[in-house]
This record gives C-alpha cells, structure tokens and sequence, in this order.
C-alpha cells in the first residue's frame, strides 16, 4: 500500500502530543545534497505578455530541461516544445512567441540520461483542473474590482487577537446556512444569510461574533479531491499539498478555469478584510501527498526531502517524507511562498502545520521577509513533529525552543491537555471534570507560557505571550462537546456539557496568549463523536446553523466574553514583564485556579480584574480583595457591560463554572 495515500488517516496536526526530541544519532545515515549555487533573485517561473512568455526552471542538477505547451489542462499532446537554454547558479530558461494565454505547461527534466516525469513546476502560480499542468495566464486579470483598494484590518493592539480556525465545507455545508455558494470560497463573500429562524450566518455571523481573524483550513491545491468530479461531494482536510502556490480548485466555482480558483480567493479575502477580519492561511511545507511525483523531485532528485543514505525518505511528518527546510533552496521556496501569499492575496497570517519539521533558521528567516512586508501578519504553528526526524533536534523549530523565535506562535498543548485530558487517551479528562493536579499547567496558559513565579513547569517556553496560542480544541481530533462526553460518559446531562465548555473557553479566552477556537463551538458543535474525520462526509463536518436557536444561551456566551477580552487589555498585556507584574494567584483549593489583574491604570478601564475557575461539582469560596466590584461572569451568563454587583472578601464561585469581577 502507498503509505502517501494514507497521508490524511496519519498526519493529525494540532492535537498530536508534543513529540520528544528526534535522535538522529540512532538514525541510518542521512544522505547529503550538493551545495548547489541559489539565484539571488526571487523566482518566477512563467511570466505572460501579449507578445510571449518567459520560463525559467531552476534545475542545477539536470542535462537538459524542456517546456511543454498544451491546449488543454489535461489529455492530448504538446503543440509545441521548448529547449531551455542553462543559464547561472542553475536556473534554465527559454522563450515562447506570441500571445499564449489560455495555454498550459510543464517542465521536463533530464537527469542522470533519463527523462523524468512532467510537471507544473515548482513554483506554479496557475494550474488547470487537478493541478498536473500550468496555465499560463495575465494574473492581472484576477483581480476583483476594488483589490488594489484592499487593505489589512486595523488591529487595535497587536496582541488583541482572536482565532477562528474553520474548514470551507464545514461552515457552509449544511442545508440550515442559508448560504447559496456551499463549501467554495466565494461562500464567505454571501452577507446577510440567515437560519430559516433569522438567525446571520456566515461571514456576518463571524462580525457579529467578534473575532479578528479566520483560519483557514490548507486552502491551496491539494491531491485528494478529484476536481473533475466535484459531484462525488468528497470531503478532505487538505493536508496533501500538491501546489503550495495555487488556491485548491474543488473550493471555486469552476475548477477547470484556472483564473477562477484565483479570482474567487481574492474575492474571500477582500471580504473578510471588508468586515474587519484578517485571514490566516493553513500552510503544510513539511511534507508532500506524493513525494516521488511531486514537481520538487522530479526537478531536482534527492535534493528537496530529507532522506537517508540508502535513499528512503525520513519520515518526521508521519506521513511517508519530509521536506529539507535546511536545504538552501527548500529555504528559499518556504520563504518566497509565503511572501508571495502575502503580496498577491494580502494574506494576514500563516499557521506552519507539525512546524517542527522545520529548523529555526527557517522559520526566523520566514519572520524577518514577513516584517519587511508588514510586522503585524501572524505566524505561528505546532512546535512538534511525528516520527523520527532527518536533522538536528536542538536546530529545530519545537515548541519548547519557542523562545529562539521571536515572533512565532506554538500552540499550547499544555493548556489544552490539562483543561480536556491528553490526546493519547480520549477517554481520560482532566481539570474541566473534576482531575486532580491539573492547576499548575492551566496557570501555566493563563500567563501565556512565560516565566512567572507563582507557576511551576517544566518549560516557560514563551520568551512573550504572543508566543503562546491558547486552545482547548481544534479541526484535529474530537471537537469539545465529543470530547467532554467521552470523559464524563453518556450519562453526562447536556447541562452539564454546557457548563464545562463555557469554562473551558473561558480560560481560553482570559489567558494572555493568543485565543484559538475552533468553528462551530459557540454553537455547541458534535462530529458525532468522530475524532479524525479528515475525509469524513458533510454529514460528520458541517456546522447545523439550526444550533445557533437551539443553543443560543451558549452562543451569546461565547459572544460576551469575546466582547469582554477585547474590552479589557488587562487579558492581552502582550508583554511577558506586564504580565509578571500585573498578574497575581491566589492561595486556593485544588480543582480552582484564581488570580487577579492589578494596578491597571493606564492600561485598562479596570483597576483590578478578578478571574476564579472552579471545576468542582460544588461551590466554593474563594478570599480576594475587598472592592465595589461590576460582575461580568458568573454561573455561566456573561454580559460585558455587567451582570451585577459584588463586594470583595469571600466569594462564592458557583460549580464548574467561572466568575470575573471588575472594579474600576
């Protein structure tokens, strides 16, 4: 079997654990690659005018290289072949005359006196349907009206951030979304969709929620959808990447148009950006679906993947190969690939899928030609890996070395396992059901992974907050309400569920890392307790919008504390010295974590801001401060402009659920 095919069943991302070091000296020999010469110049490997098209290849290792140009996006033979000259430090080029727009093109490679497969190349920018050739098309065409208009949403604070991961079917799928453009793009551009009960749905919905930025799920063209029969309805997560440069053509609305998978991208982001939220792409640099016929080695063998010396592929991604960031030309490709998502589709933000495959020069480097376009798009990724890794553990980018990355998020699998229990055991819950010994890793998230005095751990590895991504859930493994039921059993009462998921994202979004929360939550989301349904059907994946009526007391609590983390800077002081010095515990019981945030004038409307957790199945008291406090919290109502008033001293904190308190 072709473990490349059983890539989406292995490659689980977030809610992996975080893998230990790799020991690469228990490995078989890793083969070493030429130190090929690197073009200086950003490359491009198609560029249209009227009057011809220039190609270039870069290809140091190959005899000859050939372009091929076809009438179609499939089928048929060339109508012309190019010989492509050598030029320096690798790069091959050639010339075709005329005006060949709504042509196609491959590179052909020889090497070592064999003529390997065709490709679209490495850096295609447009493909036609499937993604096997290049479309050789005026990308100033794909421009929606108003894009050179298009800029980033204001961020009023850099660390005021709130994430929204989300799959493209998966919010717009079900029969209840009122959305006419279902599972494409353009699904997002659709405002003022409503339930059949008038509840907004779609991208006003996400307004109406609060969030600042939407992650997208990997939305470049990947292999395991067959765009040519759309109507099969198949389902994937998309960690299968095939072209890292070209929007995937099964989310347009006509997958054999090259320019309209571009167009429509654009579309979603002018949109989004329109209502005021930035987006942040999925990207999976660490591995391919299929490495043996990917374009990187059949232009340049053994010289993309990190491979061992009888030539079998290291395997860190899990997913049978694993890309060579530390290869000078992988570097180069990673670096102008994400800038140029930046660039040509204002892309706000990248999340780095298993980042750890990648080593810290690379990913440093990444952040410096992303500060150069503009400081504030985000990057941040899983700080593990998989299997067993082709490099040296301390060179790469795992989460606990976090802190040699300034600028780069890890997700925070600390925070996670201890509120919801470990990947590794579903069954097994922790502080949210009641788990003893828990308290010192959700402090640990609730400072944002930085040093602090009153937390113990293992690691701080966040040099800053920012550094810390802040989640109980995600598209990988068991949404909350599965989970949570998985823990507590069948028998569990749907209130309760209720009111341990409002915990749950409560100390979510009163940490002071960077809050994630996966779609489909705030509506008391279930995938029927399927965990890794990456190709599992609508029926498993899709949002019910008709949820938003039925739990509406749950959705207007995720809403209310979005409002109330974003009211208060106190929740995002973005500095890890703010946060040591405004930031205090409380001496509490076990199964409560209770802290304050003080002396906050010049920071926030507040003085002090008082937050208690409490997981147990009874109330408990808790001793803070004496002061005139405004209730924004308690027994599971949320309301940023007050629920009540209390006075300090001891306070009451009602069971499995949180209680925070103002005082201005």
């Amino acid at each position: 079997m072709n473990t490349n095919k059983l890539m989406p069943i292995l490659c689980l991302g977030l809610c992996m654990p975080g893998a230990a070091y790799a020991d690469v000296s228990n490995q078989a020999q890793i083969l070493s690659v030429p130190d090929y010469a690197i073009p200086n110049e950003p490359i491009c490997e198609m560029m249209y005018s009227v009057s011809g098209t220039s190609f270039s290849l870069w290809a140091p290792s190959a005899d000859a290289v050939e372009v091929r140009i076809y009438s179609a996006a499939q089928g048929g033979s060339p109508e012309q072949t190019l010989t492509m000259s050598p030029e320096l430090n690798g790069i091959w080029t050639a010339f075709g005359q005329g005006d060949l727009k709504g042509k196609y093109y491959t590179f052909c490679v020889k090497h070592d006196g064999h003529w390997l497969d065709e490709t679209a190349g490495i850096f295609a920018r447009a493909v036609g349907i499937n993604g096997d050739r290049a479309a050789i098309i005026d990308m100033d065409t794909t421009h929606p009206e108003g894009w050179y208009a298009d800029v980033r949403p204001p961020m009023k604070h850099p660390a005021d951030i709130v994430l929204y991961e989300m799959h493209h079917r998966d919010f717009s799928m079900h029969a209840s979304s009122g959305i006419q453009n279902k599972g494409k793009f353009v699904a997002l551009t659709e405002e003022g969709t409503v339930t059949v009960d008038g509840q907004v749905t779609g991208i006003s919905h996400l307004k109406e929620l609060g969030i600042t930025h939407v992650h997208l799920l990997p939305s470049f063209d990947f292999a395991s959808i067959d765009e040519t029969k759309l109507e099969d309805n198949k389902y994937n997560w998309g960690y299968d990447p095939k072209n890292y440069n070209v929007p995937e053509g099964s989310y347009s609305t006509d997958p054999s148009n090259p320019a309209t998978r571009i167009k429509e991208f654009k579309e979603m982001v002018m949109a989004l950006h329109r209502a005021g939220i930035r987006v942040v792409l999925d990207v999976v640099y660490n591995h391919m679906y299929d490495a043996k016929a990917s374009a990187f080695e059949r232009t340049v063998p053994d010289y993309f993947f990190r491979k061992k010396s009888d030539g079998s592929y290291c395997n860190g991604s899990a997913c049978g190969n694993e890309t060579a960031s530390n290869h000078a030309m992988m570097r180069k490709f990673m670096i102008e690939s994400v800038c140029y998502w930046a660039n040509e589709y204002h892309i706000d933000g990248f999340r780095f899928d298993l980042m750890a495959i990648h080593d810290i020069e690379t990913m440093n480097a990444i952040r410096e030609a992303l500060n150069r376009i503009d400081s504030s798009i985000l990057t941040y990724g899983e700080g593990w890996a998989v299997g067993e890794l082709g490099y040296d553990a301390e060179k790469l980018a795992y989460k606990d070395l976090t802190y040699r990355m300034r600028g780069i998020a890890a997700f925070s699998d600390n925070l996670r396992d201890a509120l919801r229990g470990p990947f590794s055991n579903h069954k097994q819950g922790a502080f949210l059901i009641g788990e003893r010994g828990h308290e010192e890793d959700i402090k640990f998230g609730i400072v944002g992974g930085v040093l602090h005095k009153q937390v113990k751990a293992r690691s701080f590895w966040a040099e800053e907050p920012m550094q810390h991504i802040s989640y109980v859930s995600c598209h990988d493994d068991h949404c909350l309400r599965d989970r949570l039921t998985n823990t507590l059993g069948d028998e569990a009462s749907e209130e309760e569920l209720l009111r341990l998921d409002k915990l749950a994202q409560t100390v979510v979004l009163t940490s002071q890392g960077i809050p994630f929360i996966f779609c489909g939550e705030e509506l008391f989301r279930t995938k029927q307790g399927v965990g890794n349904s990456y190709n599992s059907d609508d029926r498993i994946n899709a949002i019910n919008w008709e949820n938003k009526t039925k739990y509406a007391d749950l959705y207007h609590y995720y809403k209310e504390m979005i409002a109330i983390r974003r009211a208060h800077p106190a929740f995002y002081l973005g500095s890890s010295d703010k946060v040591r010095t405004h930031l205090e515990f409380f001496p509490v019981q076990e199964n409560l974590v209770a802290f304050q945030l003080k002396d906050l004038a010049g920071i926030d409307e507040a003085r002090r801001i008082v937050v208690l957790f409490n997981s147990n199945r009874e109330a408990k008291t808790v001793n803070v401060p004496e002061e005139d406090y405004t209730i924004l919290v308690s027994e599971g109502k949320a309301d940023r402009n007050g629920l009540g008033h209390c006075t300090g001293g001891m306070i009451q904190v009602a069971p499995q659920s949180a209680l925070i308190l103002m005082a201005k």
